[in-house]
C-alpha cells in the first residue's frame, strides 16, 4: 500500500465519471504496506478505497475483486468492490489496472489480546465456508513455487547460518508438499495475509467488535490451515521473540474450531504449516529488503522477525492445538 503511483485530484475526478458515486470530497494516499498503491477516496456518497495495482495483472484480478464481492454478499465483513456505470469492478487509470471499495470502519489494533483473536479466528473460519462455492481458481502466487524461484535469489545477501536454515526448511516444505498428509488437508479461497493490520475493530480494547478483513491482494487458493498459521504467527505471539503467547493462541484456536473444526490431518500437519507460514514471510521479507522496488513512500519490514519465528518454529517443543 505504499504509493508508487501518484494520483491527482483532477485524476480521481476522472476516474469517478466512470461510477455512480457522487462527487469528490477528498483524495489521501496510504503509506503503509508495500504492493500497491491506495489512496482514501472520499464522496458524496460515502467512504472509499482506490487501489492502483502495481504487481497484479488484469488478468490475474478478477480472482481478488470477485472473491470480495462474493464474500460481502455472504455476510462477511469485507471491502465491497464497487460496479462502474459500464459493469465493470476493475477499471484503469494511469495504465494501471484499479479498483473502488467500500471502506470499512474502525482501525486495527496494534497489540490485540485474546478477545481479538478469537473475533479475528471467528471471522476467518466463517470467511473460509463462505468460499467455499466461489467459482474462480487462482493459486497463491506468494506459494511453494515463489519460494522456490525466489531463495536462490536471495542466498548471496545471507550468512552461512542463514542459507543454512532456508535452504533446509524449503527443502523440507518441498517434500512435506509431495506428502499424503499434505494432500488431504481443506483447502478454499484464503487470504494468505491476515496480520493485525489488515483486520479492523470498533468497540473498545475490552469489548471489541469486528469491523472486517482488508487487502485480499495476496489472496488465493491455498490450505486453509496455512491461513490460521499466517494469522497466529503474526497475532499471537512476542513480538520480541516470537515465542507464541498460550493465552492468545488458545482464543484463535478455540474460536476458529467452533465454527469449522480442524480435522485429523490438520492436526498432525500443524507444526510444518507454521514452519510454511514463517518461511513464507521471511523469503518475501529478505526480497523486499534486499531487491526493492522504487516507490515514494515504501518502507520494507525487518526480515529478523521471520527468521526468528521461524527458527522458534522447528524446535521441537510440543505446540497447543485444539
Amino acid at each position: 500500500m505504499a504509493v508508487f503511483t501518484p494520483v491527482s485530484e483532477n485524476d480521481a475526478r476522472e476516474l469517478l465519471s466512470q461510477y455512480a458515486l457522487g462527487e469528490l470530497v477528498s483524495l489521501r494516499g496510504i503509506t503503509a504496506g508495500i504492493e500497491n498503491t491506495n489512496f482514501f477516496l472520499d464522496t458524496g456518497r460515502g467512504e472509499f478505497v482506490l487501489t492502483l495495482f502495481e504487481v497484479l495483472t488484469r488478468e490475474q484480478l478478477p480472482f481478488y475483486i470477485e472473491l470480495m464481492h462474493h464474500l460481502a454478499r455472504r455476510g462477511i465483513p469485507v471491502p465491497e468492490p464497487q460496479t462502474s456505470t459500464g459493469g465493470q469492478r476493475i477499471t484503469e487509470l494511469h495504465g494501471k489496472p484499479c479498483a473502488v471499495v467500500t471502506r470499512l470502519t474502525g482501525g486495527y489494533e496494534p497489540a490485540p489480546g485474546p478477545a481479538h483473536c478469537a473475533l479475528a479466528g471467528q471471522t476467518l473460519a466463517r470467511t473460509h465456508l463462505a468460499g467455499q462455492d466461489f467459482p474462480i481458481r487462482q493459486p497463491n502466487l506468494r506459494g511453494l513455487g515463489w519460494w522456490q524461484a525466489t531463495v536462490p535469489r536471495l542466498l548471496p545477501f545471507l550468512t552461512p547460518a542463514q542459507a543454512d536454515l532456508i535452504e533446509r526448511t524449503l527443502d523440507e516444505q518441498v517434500r512435506f508438499g509431495e506428502s499424503d498428509i499434505y494432500q488431504a488437508l481443506p483447502q478454499g479461497p484464503s487470504h494468505c495475509d491476515l496480520f493485525r493490520d489488515n483486520v479492523l475493530f470498533d468497540g473498545t480494547f475490552d469489548m471489541p467488535r469486528m469491523g472486517g478483513f482488508i487487502d485480499f491482494y495476496f489472496a488465493g487458493w491455498d490450505k486453509w490451515l496455512f491461513d490460521v498459521a499466517v494469522s497466529v504467527n503474526d497475532w499471537c505471539i512476542e513480538q520480541g521473540t516470537g515465542v507464541f503467547h498460550k493465552p492468545s493462541l488458545d482464543a484463535w484456536l478455540a474460536a476458529y474450531a467452533a465454527i469449522r473444526p480442524f480435522t485429523a490431518e490438520e492436526k498432525r500437519a500443524w507444526p510444518l504449516l507454521l514452519q510454511a507460514a514463517a518461511l513464507r514471510f521471511w523469503v518475501s521479507r529478505l526480497y523486499d529488503f534486499h531487491i526493492p522496488r522504487q516507490a515514494q513512500t515504501l518502507k520494507p519490514h525487518d526480515p529478523r522477525h521471520f527468521e526468528r519465528i521461524l527458527t522458534e518454529r522447528r524446535k521441537p517443543a510440543p505446540i497447543p492445538f485444539p
